[in-house]
């Protein structure tokens, strides 16, 4: 109950939030319609079918009769099939039109949070499958994986959004777009390298572990990788701070 309330509440809660928000901000950005209906269609389904059969691949290796566990992990990689109909929709939207991702701050944090997107559900779709759970099972990948989805996607999409929004709330533009793009920077290089660090030092524990080195062994060499950790967390944490700053002389 555990694992399927938890997954679900990012699938069928957190996704559908922001891929609607995507669907509702993107065309009013762009002043277009989405690329495709029938893709959006096949994004709706398969994501109403798949991703409820999902939760169980959090309990890998357990008592759980292994027919469920096969079928969450053959159900979380068709979901990367699903994404990647959404992604090559709203790509399909902006093609023609690229250039608007250099000048519109609102739209480049979306299709930014659209790549983390589609990164990390191709990195989930490995991530639970039998054979990597043997190695990363309990490691700093995970860590970085969840990093990535909420931070590097649906935090994207919220900052996009407020973007857009908030200088329409205040009948004026922002005070500065060069804190606008220190945010942007600092945020997406962040996360980009807090994500990367962590999922490489992932596979690096889950090597130690299998050779049945001594625990202290796999902390030794993780120290460097959690230094850069702190340092791509204070980037993201410097990117919001230059956010705040903003909004305050915005108001």
């Amino acid at each position: 109950v555990g694992g399927l309330f938890i997954h679900d509440l990012v699938g069928l809660f957190v996704t559908p939030l922001g891929w609607g928000l995507m669907y509702y901000f993107v065309p009013i950005l762009l002043k277009k319609p989405i690329w495709s209906h029938g893709l959006s269609l096949v994004g709706f389904w398969g994501l109403a079918f798949f991703y409820p059969l999902q939760g169980i691949h959090h309990f890998l290796y357990t008592p759980i009769p292994m027919f469920l566990q096969y079928g969450a992990v053959i159900s979380t990689i068709a979901v990367e099939l699903v994404v990647t109909t959404v992604v090559i929709n709203f790509f399909g939207t902006l093609w023609g039109n690229a250039g608007v991702v250099r000048t519109n701050m609102p739209i480049r944090w979306f299709y930014t949070g659209m790549i983390y997107y589609f990164l990390t559900c191709l990195q989930c779709s490995f991530q639970v499958t039998l054979t990597f759970q043997k190695i990363i099972h309990f490691s700093d990948w995970v860590v970085g994986h969840a990093h990535m989805v909420m931070f590097g996607v649906f935090s994207m999409w919220i900052m996009g959004i407020m973007l857009y929004l908030y200088p329409r709330m205040l009948n004026r533009p922002w005070a500065s777009s060069r804190l606008l793009e220190w945010h942007y920077w600092l945020s997406t290089l962040g996360v980009g390298f807090m994500a990367a660090d962590l999922i490489l030092l992932g596979v690096f524990q889950g090597w130690s572990w299998a050779a049945l080195e001594p625990w202290d062994v796999s902390t030794d060499f993780s120290y460097p990788f959690w230094v850069l950790r702190v340092l791509a967390g204070l980037a993201m944490f410097g990117g919001l701070l230059a956010f705040l700053q903003n909004i305050w002389l915005t108001t």
